[in-house]
């Protein structure tokens, strides 16, 4: 215990510096960057396994939900100022008025997003527990993933 205390805990290390143009210290940074890899490597990439796959999707649903949300709600905002009826009851009264496939069309433009989103998400939480890394199980996953995107939309647009 006595050796441990005596033992100095503080670094020394030996700085040498040297004064620098500030042409010089820019070659300097330049020359760094010329060493450091290009993050990430576009070259380990294959273009037909991530061209649109479920990782484009969830990032293309988010932003279409989270965007039609902020446009709805802007809207509603700017509704009384701009004399537009954007309340439930208008809202629920022109949607009534519209044809069933408009309707149907509109309902699943929604619900799609919204559980291709959802399913994805749970599916990155099953991988967060180290489940579902093998390329087979990715593949089911994906298809899975798709197919009950598909059946939940129309469910949610169709079923309810």
């Amino acid at each position: 215990m006595v050796l441990a205390s005596a033992m100095s805990t503080s670094q020394a290390r030996p700085v040498s510096t040297q004064k620098l143009s500030r042409e010089e210290g820019q070659q300097v940074l330049v020359n760094q960057r010329l060493n450091r890899p290009v993050s990430p490597n576009l070259g380990i990439y294959k273009i037909e396994q991530t061209w649109f796959g479920a990782s484009a999707w969830t990032r293309i649903t988010g932003c279409v939900l989270s965007g039609a949300a902020y446009v709805y709600f802007t809207a509603y905002l700017a509704s009384p100022l701009l004399g537009l009826h954007v309340e439930s009851a208008a809202l629920a009264s022109g949607f009534a008025a519209l044809p069933f496939v408009v309707k149907g069309a509109i309902k699943f433009a929604l619900a799609f997003p919204f559980t291709f989103h959802f399913i994805n998400g749970i599916k990155h939480l099953v991988y967060d527990l180290g489940i579902g890394f093998a390329k087979s199980q990715i593949k089911r996953g994906e298809a899975a993933l798709w197919i009950s995107s598909f059946i939940g939309g129309g469910y949610l647009a169709f079923g309810l």
